[in-house]
């Protein structure tokens, strides 16, 4: 068996790459798009792609080539700052990538099995009698990157409904763990704190909205369900990967402070306060447990203790 993952160098798509390597008999390739550095541990036993996935022809030659059993679809812009400050390259990017995968894999490989990656984003507007979120709850977008994967979502729907593609979907929620990007929550806070701990700021973090309760899991549970649904998941049919635990971004905050080396000044940033931000949202995750027998593993404050770790060493080797 082969499976292929598109955006294998990110941040999830890394951790997924390690954890199908050490589980699965599987061979494995994947796409890049610029710098490599989370997979060089990794490069003797990848097929590597340095690849620009926009264009059909492109990812239809890719497809052929490696002829794939399982289509980990990881590539996109996930920064939900960015769909705001510049909508358009988010909503061409995420929907154009998705939908020249799924047309190359109905002309190419017909027979493979595709994991659309959508988000929570998705639901945007959740009322609090609508907490644990279902998979059935409406979508109410807040943000363009929303809509990007709303759009990916549904035509992951559209092809397996109008072309009897084998397209499962799902909805994960905020995840973090070593290697996360900035634009986010708990890497924004740990890039200061690592940075006042190397002397190379004030020891003053800039924060916005802490009262905020999301749905946080270890990007590295979440790629095990990732790998679980590709066996065991039913075609056509979405699921919602968290924790079913709310954290206020307060607690993010304080973990990371409790762990810091220096001592830290709080102070708040208008500059960083989202627009749309609504009080909670938390996912119910029923249906991935109940096919795949999933439970997520890590604890909170032990990924967030490896996201600190993650930003000192990489404050250290750029010194």
């Amino acid at each position: 068996m082969k499976a292929l993952i598109t955006g294998i160098s990110g941040f999830v798509g890394s951790h997924l790459a390690e954890h199908l390597l050490q589980t699965r008999p599987w061979q494995l390739a994947g796409t890049v798009f610029g710098p490599t550095n989370n997979v060089e541990h990794l490069k003797d036993r990848l097929e590597l792609y340095p690849l620009e996935l926009s264009e059909l022809d492109t990812v239809a030659r890719l497809l052929e080539q490696v002829r794939p059993d399982f289509i980990f679809h990881l590539a996109a812009q996930p920064v939900v700052s960015l769909s705001q400050t510049d909508p358009w390259p988010t909503l061409a990017n995420n929907i154009h990538l998705q939908l020249n995968f799924l047309e190359a894999m109905r002309r190419t490989v017909p027979k493979a099995r595709l994991l659309v990656v959508g988000s929570s984003e998705e639901y945007g507007l959740v009322h609090t009698d609508e907490v644990p979120v279902r998979e059935t709850n409406p979508f109410r977008p807040l943000n363009p990157y929303a809509v990007s994967k709303i759009a990916q979502d549904m035509l992951g729907l559209q092809y397996h409904l109008s072309h009897k593609l084998d397209v499962m979907r799902v909805r994960p929620f905020n995840h973090i763990g070593p290697r996360q990007g900035l634009g986010f929550v708990a890497p924004d806070f740990a890039k200061q704190i690592a940075e006042a701990e190397a002397g190379r700021r004030s020891p003053v973090i800039r924060v916005g909205n802490l009262k905020a309760k999301r749905d946080f899991s270890d990007a590295r549970d979440v790629v095990r369900a990732y790998a679980l649904l590709m066996e065991k998941g039913e075609a056509g049919e979405v699921y919602n990967v968290g924790s079913g635990k709310a954290h206020e971004v307060q607690e993010v905050l304080d973990a990371l402070l409790f762990f810091a080396k220096v001592r830290i000044t709080v102070e708040q940033d208008p500059d960083r306060m989202r627009p749309s931000d609504i009080p909670m949202v938390v996912a119910d995750y029923t249906r991935l447990r109940e096919c795949t027998g999933w439970e997520p593993q890590i604890p909170f404050e032990q990924s967030l203790s490896d996201v600190l770790d993650d930003w000192r060493q990489r404050i250290l080797n750029s010194q």
